[in-house]
C-alpha cells in the first residue's frame, strides 16, 4: 500500500476526531454484549427496518434503545438489502430471536411477482436499492400500523407522543418526523396540478407511524407517472412516503422529533443522525447512552 493510500485511510478514519473514531470503532461493538430482546410479539404495531452490511450494527443501537425507552414489545421485521452476510443474519437472529428477518432473495421472489401488474412500481423496485422500504415493508406488514424506523436513529427517553399516536385507535393519520427542509423529487405545484392534493412539507421517512392502507400500490403506480419523479436515489423513496401520507392524511411529529443538523440532543427523546451528521451518532449519541448507563442496564 502506498504512502498516499495510508494517509487517505488515516484521514478518512479520523476526519471527525479521535472521540468519534473511538466510539464508532470500539464502544459501538459493545452493543453485541447486550441481552437479546425476546418480547417482540405485540401486533398493535409492527416495526419495519431495512438494513445492510454497513448499517446493521447501528441498527442494533436503534432498536435496543427504542425497546428500552419505549418499554413496548412491538413485533419486528428486519429486511436485508442483499448485503448482509450469514454472520450478520445470525447475530441479528440472536439479538431478536422472535423477529422476522427477510432475506433479499426471499423478498425478490415475493415482491417482484406482486408488482407485475404495476409496471412503474416493478421497474422502480428493480432499480432503486431503497425501494424495499416502500414495497417490501408493505408486502410483509402484518399489522394495520407500522413503525417506520431507520438505523441511524437513537432514543434517549420515552418517545411519548409517538407512542400515543401509535396506540390511539382513533388516530387515523400518518405521522412522521420533520426534515430540515422538504427534500423531494417533485415540486408541490406538480403534485397539485397532476394529482389534485397538497404535498405536505418536510416529511422525513426515517421515523413515523404509517397506516397499512396508505401504502397503496395503485396510488404509487400513479405517483410514479409524475414528470421527472425518478430523481435522487434516496429522495424518491422519501417522496413516495410523503405522497402516500399526504393523500391519506398526515401530520408531523412535534418539533422534539425534528431532524436538526445543529445543536445537541437537548432533551429530545431521539435524534435522527442523517448522513451529514452521522459522525455525531457515535461521538454524541452513543456517548450519551453509555454515560447514562444504558449499556450496563441492557447487558447480560
Amino acid at each position: 500500500m502506498s504512502i498516499g493510500s495510508i494517509l487517505y485511510k488515516f484521514k478518512e478514519k479520523y476526519q471527525h476526531g479521535l472521540d468519534t473514531a473511538y466510539f464508532r470503532d470500539h464502544v459501538r461493538n459493545k452493543i453485541l454484549d447486550s441481552k437479546p430482546i425476546t418480547k417482540t410479539s405485540d401486533i398493535t404495531c409492527e416495526i419495519h427496518v431495512l438494513t445492510s452490511a454497513r448499517d446493521w450494527l447501528n441498527l442494533l443501537w436503534a432498536l435496543k434503545s427504542f425497546y428500552y425507552f419505549s418499554q413496548r414489545s412491538y413485533a419486528l421485521c428486519i429486511h436485508d438489502d442483499g448485503t448482509l452476510t450469514e454472520e450478520h443474519l445470525k447475530t441479528l437472529k440472536y439479538h431478536f430471536p422472535n423477529a422476522r428477518i427477510i432475506s433479499r432473495k426471499e423478498a425478490d421472489a415475493k415482491v417482484l411477482v406482486s408488482l407485475e401488474v404495476y409496471p412503474r412500481c416493478l421497474e422502480f423496485r428493480k432499480t432503486n436499492h431503497l425501494s424495499p422500504k416502500v414495497f417490501d415493508f408493505a408486502a410483509y406488514l402484518q399489522s394495520d400500523r407500522m413503525l417506520l424506523l431507520d438505523s441511524d436513529i437513537l432514543f434517549f427517553a420515552p418517545p411519548t407522543e409517538l407512542l400515543n399516536r401509535i396506540e390511539n385507535k382513533d388516530y387515523q393519520l400518518n405521522t412522521l418526523n420533520a426534515d430540515v427542509a422538504s427534500s423531494y423529487t417533485v415540486e408541490p405545484e406538480v403534485v397539485k396540478n397532476h394529482l389534485g392534493f397538497d404535498l405536505a412539507e418536510r416529511v422525513n421517512s426515517g421515523l413515523g407511524l404509517i397506516h397499512k392502507r396508505s401504502l397503496s400500490f395503485d396510488w404509487i403506480e400513479e405517483f410514479l407517472g409524475l414528470p421527472d419523479i425518478i430523481g435522487h436515489f434516496w429522495r424518491i423513496e422519501q417522496t413516495i412516503y410523503a405522497l402516500c401520507s399526504s393523500h391519506f392524511g398526515v401530520e408531523l411529529l412535534p418539533p422534539a422529533y425534528d431532524v436538526h443538523l445543529e445543536g445537541s440532543i437537548n432533551g429530545s427523546p431521539c435524534r435522527h443522525y442523517v448522513g451529514q451528521i452521522r459522525h455525531l451518532m457515535y461521538s454524541e449519541g452513543i456517548r450519551h447512552l453509555v454515560n447514562s448507563g444504558f449499556l450496563k442496564k441492557i447487558s447480560l
